[in-house]
């Protein structure tokens, strides 16, 4: 499933979304089948939430979204110091 995003006036709608990571009134973190997306700014909430959909919707003033690809086939640290 492809994200999408939706800005208008105070509310961000992502579809496609897997998980919250983490949300903050400064920063939520929410991780799509691709990759996961950083959303930062002021009174970020969680406004609706439906991951059987893949939709979350927050609410709040913001300052950015960044785009990260996901490291889930990273191997721990000792690991890769240990090889």
């Amino acid at each position: 499933m492809s994200q999408i995003l939706h800005l208008e006036n105070n509310c961000l709608e992502i579809k496609g979304a897997t998980k919250i990571i983490s949300s903050t009134q400064n920063q939520a973190v929410v991780e799509t089948t691709d990759n996961s997306i950083v959303i930062a700014g002021s009174e970020i909430e969680v406004k609706k939430l439906n991951l059987d959909d893949g939709e979350v919707v927050f609410g709040g003033k913001f300052s950015s979204l960044k785009f990260g690809t996901l490291s889930g086939n990273k191997q721990p640290l000792l690991k890769r110091i240990f090889r």
